[in-house]
């Protein structure tokens, strides 16, 4: 009989170690029994919460918040995402954008089973292709490709009620003790807090697996 693990992710669309994490955990996905099934489910939180639309200068803020310059807190990430394949250079954004209107999208996404595959894309558009994912034609033409119709995409994230649930979810998972991500609820019992390594989410995943 089929297992099914349920997974809750808490990601940012702009946090590069979300990037890794949420690659580390397609690896350790792809690892599964073959007699268990998941069922993965992205819930919004704000890695800046009072990010102005327009975007902030995410160096000049990590220069002013650390008092050093980034690139060494950059040369991190970008060697734990290469050895995932990923060539990541944090240099070339250099800007955060406001993510309430991509979490909403990712939210409302749920019921086309595809929250996941589209929060990746939206995270690729800003780390990889440097897009400003706070705009609605960028937005939308990453909606189109997960099966959106355009309008309905931009009304959706264009939405004022829409937006308030977004963050008042996100307000929540602060709230509820979460202070950072990625962060991973397994089985509705474990969680998983930041890229952990791969033989982390492994020895995660088969503790809740036995006791499913």
């Amino acid at each position: 009989m089929t297992k099914l693990l349920k997974i809750d992710v808490f990601t940012d669309v702009v946090c590069p170690w979300c990037l890794v994490g949420s690659a580390r955990l397609d690896q350790a996905i792809s690892r599964l029994p073959d007699d268990v099934d998941f069922e993965l489910e992205h819930h919004p939180y704000f890695l800046g919460p009072n990010t102005p639309p327009e975007g902030v200068n995410v160096h000049e803020m990590l220069r002013e918040k650390y008092g050093r310059e980034p690139e060494e807190m950059y040369a991190r990430v970008e060697g734990e995402a290469a050895k995932l394949g990923i060539s990541l250079d944090l240099s070339k954004q250099d800007r955060r954008y406001s993510t309430t209107k991509a979490h909403t999208l990712i939210r409302l996404s749920k019921p086309n089973g595809n929250q996941h595959e589209l929060a990746k894309a939206i995270t690729d558009a800003h780390f990889l292709a440097y897009k400003s994912i706070n705009d609605d034609n960028v937005l939308s033409d990453i909606a189109v490709e997960h099966g959106w119709d355009r309008g309905d995409a931009l009304d959706a994230f264009n939405d004022e009620h829409e937006l308030e649930v977004t963050a008042q979810l996100a307000a929540s998972a602060a709230e509820q003790g979460i202070r950072g991500v990625p962060f991973f609820v397994f089985g509705q019992k474990y969680a998983l807090s930041g890229a952990q390594p791969d033989e982390v989410f492994a020895q995660a995943l088969n503790k809740i697996i036995a006791e499913l």
